[in-house]
């Protein structure tokens, strides 16, 4: 009995090593970021280890509902909105104090936030600059003066029709987004050849 025991665990074993592994999913901006981005950072910039390279950290997502704060369900679709073009489940933010002039109260809910990370981040980032961004009307490019200062770019979108997910006829409002793409670059320089040699469409 033991040597048949022992028998078909070897048998389990080898059937193991013979099976194929699974191909792990990999975002197409993240292929393009590893085999053709950091050589050619590598080379601008003459880093001399490939951890300095400048990569994305994070997208942040954020749109305003000042104008629907009160107004429950015009939130709850303005969310599934975002969810849609995300991909995530987006995180109310609320308000930090109260502002009388904006009939504003502490603690009330005034926007939409979503932070997208690894996998989701790059399909985010292949959707907006493959699909979303020149969908725009009389698209010329994006800012390139648009970064903070550390690395980062901020830019704006006027309307949520512009992502394949929304339909025309069931939008509630056409409503705008702010779109932050942190990387860990030092300086501006670094960060606009990062976006650009990603494709990010800069104007020239």
């Amino acid at each position: 009995m033991a040597t048949v025991a022992k028998n078909t665990k070897k048998t389990e074993v080898a059937a193991t090593k013979s099976a194929p592994a699974e191909k792990v999913y990999k975002s197409r901006v993240a292929k393009q970021y590893a085999e053709e981005v950091v050589p050619y950072l590598t080379k601008k910039f003459g880093y001399t280890n490939v951890m300095q390279v400048p990569k994305l950290v994070k997208i942040v997502i954020n749109t305003g509902l000042g104008d629907i704060k009160d107004n429950a369900k015009s939130i709850q679709t303005t969310q599934n909105e975002i969810k849609q073009i995300t991909g995530q489940q987006p995180v109310l933010t609320t308000a930090k104090k109260s502002v009388a002039n904006f009939k504003v109260r502490e603690g009330m809910t005034v926007g939409i936030k979503v932070t997208l990370r690894g996998k989701m981040m790059y399909d985010f980032f292949d959707k907006l600059i493959s699909i979303a961004l020149p969908r725009v009307r009389d698209f010329r490019g994006v800012p390139t003066d648009s970064f903070d200062g550390r690395g980062n770019y901020c830019m704006g979108v006027k309307e949520q029709l512009i992502f394949p997910e929304i339909q025309y006829d069931q939008v509630e409002k056409i409503r705008g987004m702010d779109i932050c793409i942190v990387t860990t670059a030092n300086t501006d320089e670094e960060a606009r050849e990062l976006l650009r040699a990603m494709g990010m469409p800069f104007k020239r």
